[in-house]
């Protein structure tokens, strides 16, 4: 089955914004264009909603159910409970208010896996537990290649260790990680598992549930919605972790871990995301239940996005004056493609959007695994990330450019 592009763009206002006009977005790992269901429900609630959610009231019990029903339908279609999945302020505040309760969780002398591959929000919230005598361990990427080796994560369990984090793939390395295979080793070693998807659900919301971590986070902003972190949190450790809210809202899953009230549009808009998925499905003939649906999206996102990566990567990986990270290949990689160059990345990107590629430059927080690799973070890399909604013609546009710059 192949995406039908023109109908994908017409979902998104951005590719009739005037303003935007002759510009090929190529920093979608940054946020995403939001699609026209999502900025649909958020006008709404802030037109006819605006007020507390669940009085009894019609305005607020239309707002109680809108910020139910985005919940339910994206919990559906990731594969778990509906009140598995909370809303937060981003990724990184929720996976600080995790740290938080883990830290109060774990005793001295305990075990935490980190990596050197993660973007620093799903690393320098977790590293810092060592202040309280938690015992972090690093398990570190190839110098070289960027990867990391499964046999390796091996090296570092013992009974001591309760939690293991990792990226579903990197920001910048953009190898998509065994998730399934690292998962089923550090719960055969007795340890809960945390993942930050925040790379990977834009290309396709996940099957959290066959997955099988226990803790995934990503980003509503990323993936077509609102500056919203979303996080799936099972509930055997949900209910492990000491509650980080109020005291009456113990007894409720997804709220444990938001100790700040949501934002009440901005969770009723991600409902939105559901929307948009909803109609890809339906105007591509996939059916059946929420997984279902998500998962035949999931795939089509990624066939179309793997058919345009590449010929990116072919073009990248033969010129010398160019440092590819992470796979030339592109089935094992999210199309997120960093490069080092014999410049500043936010120069070259500079340069680009002289050409009408908005793009970035920089380290992207992801100081750890630059480093990892040799290369000066404070020079950083040139990223280019798109998403299904590109085309054909901007990933030609954009090879263009480059030959110009380059």
């Amino acid at each position: 089955m192949t995406l039908d592009i023109e109908f994908v763009r017409s979902r998104f206002p951005a590719f009739a914004e005037p303003s935007l006009q002759g510009q090929a977005f190529f920093e979608n790992a940054g946020g995403s264009y939001t699609c026209a269901p999502v900025i649909a429900r958020l006008e709404r609630f802030y037109r006819q909603r605006k007020v507390q959610p669940y009085a009894p009231y019609e305005a607020s019990r239309l707002a109680g159910e809108e910020m139910d029903e985005a919940r339910a339908r994206l919990a559906a279609m990731l594969g778990v409970a509906s009140d598995e999945v909370s809303f937060g302020p981003s990724t990184t505040a929720n996976t600080y208010v995790l740290s938080q309760a883990v830290r109060q969780w774990m005793n001295p002398g305990d075990a935490i896996v980190v990596t050197n591959q993660d973007h620093e929000a799903n690393s320098g919230p977790w590293r810092r537990l060592a202040e309280g005598g938690i015992d972090v361990r690093e398990w570190s990427v190839d110098p070289e290649t960027g990867l990391l080796n499964p046999e390796d994560l091996e090296n570092l369990l013992d009974e001591r260790v309760r939690l293991v984090c990792f990226p579903h793939c990197s920001n910048v390395i953009g190898a998509i990680n065994p998730l399934v295979e690292i998962t089923a080793v550090a719960h055969a070693a007795g340890a809960f598992v945390c993942v930050d998807g925040v790379s990977y659900a834009p290309h396709g919301l996940p099957d959290v549930g066959g997955l099988g971590p226990d803790i995934y986070l990503f980003s509503a902003y990323k993936t077509y919605g609102p500056h919203q972190g979303i996080m799936v949190i099972r509930r055997e450790l949900g209910n492990l972790l000491p509650n980080q809210a109020h005291y009456f809202n113990a007894d409720t899953l997804y709220k444990r871990f938001t100790p700040a009230g949501p934002d009440h549009a901005q969770v009723a808009a991600s409902a939105g995301i559901a929307d948009y998925i909803d109609e890809l499905a339906g105007h591509h003939g996939i059916t059946g239940d929420a997984p279902a649906r998500a998962g035949g999206v999931h795939d089509l996102m990624r066939g179309h996005e793997i058919t345009l990566l590449q010929p990116l990567l072919d073009y990248l990986k033969d010129r010398n004056s160019v440092r590819l990270l992470g796979p030339d290949r592109a089935e094992g990689r999210a199309p997120t493609v960093a490069v080092v160059l014999n410049r500043a990345g936010e120069d070259a990107a500079a340069e680009l959007a002289k050409h009408g590629i908005m793009a970035g430059g920089g380290d992207f927080y992801a100081v750890r695994p630059l480093k990892a690799m040799g290369i000066d973070a404070e020079r950083g890399v040139l990223r280019l990330s798109f998403v299904h909604y590109t085309s054909r013609e901007e990933i030609d546009k954009l090879m263009t450019a480059l030959d110009d710059i380059l």
